[in-house]
């Protein structure tokens, strides 16, 4: 376990003052010599963390599927909520990751597609075993790198240990290294902080 990071995740506890909610630690990784106005350079994609990141938020859209551990949203709910732009917003912002049946995807592109695109949320589309691809999205997070050569993800909570927000941390960072085209010749500084706190860099 590397211990420059579990050092820095100490560090932000001591310091940091005491909220009266649970803060998450968030990860910032700056990139260099990363060109994003290549479309090959655009991120958007989910990343499973080994102990999670605390409480997420999946919507499955289905006529068909029943019984899962999560929201399930059916054509007809998709239409009511069109209606209502302002309690769509609402409920896109609050959901983490959308899951949806093929056969749904043109009724939530023309209905929703709109809000859901700019938030980088559009479903991913079901394939294989529905309960399984559920279970892996409420331990990821979201990459993207879009307009700026930046990354930034919850990897934890102030009431996880702090070794599994360091082995969450690591694993990301590795998988950044294999994913980015130069590697880690790519990431110029990793940052961490809490909420509500200043960054912290990590030494990496």
């Amino acid at each position: 376990m590397d211990q420059k990071i579990l050092n820095v995740i100490k560090e932000l506890r001591k310091n940091s003052k005491k909220r009266n909610f649970v803060q998450s630690f968030d990860l910032i990784i700056n990139l260099k010599e990363y060109d994003v106005r290549k479309p090959e350079n655009k991120i958007n994609e989910e990343f499973a963390l080994p102990h999670g990141r605390g409480e997420v938020k999946v919507v499955v859209f289905s006529d068909t599927i029943k019984d899962l551990d999560c929201e399930i949203l059916t054509s007809e709910d998709v239409e009511k909520l069109a209606k209502n732009k302002r309690a769509a917003r609402k409920f896109i912002k609050e959901v983490d990751f959308f899951l949806a049946e093929p056969s749904m995807m043109p009724l939530i592109g023309k209905h929703l597609g709109q809000l859901l695109a700019p938030r980088q949320k559009m479903p991913k589309v079901i394939s294989g075993d529905v309960k399984k691809m559920v279970e892996e999205l409420k331990k990821s997070v979201r990459i993207v790198v879009k307009v700026a050569p930046v990354i930034q993800c919850i990897v934890g909570k102030e009431d996880m240990k702090d070794e599994e927000i360091c082995e969450n941390i690591e694993s990301l960072l590795k998988y950044l290294e294999n994913r980015l085209p130069k590697g880690k010749r790519n990431i110029k500084n990793v940052l961490l902080k809490l909420t509500m706190s200043k960054p912290v860099k990590i030494e990496v």
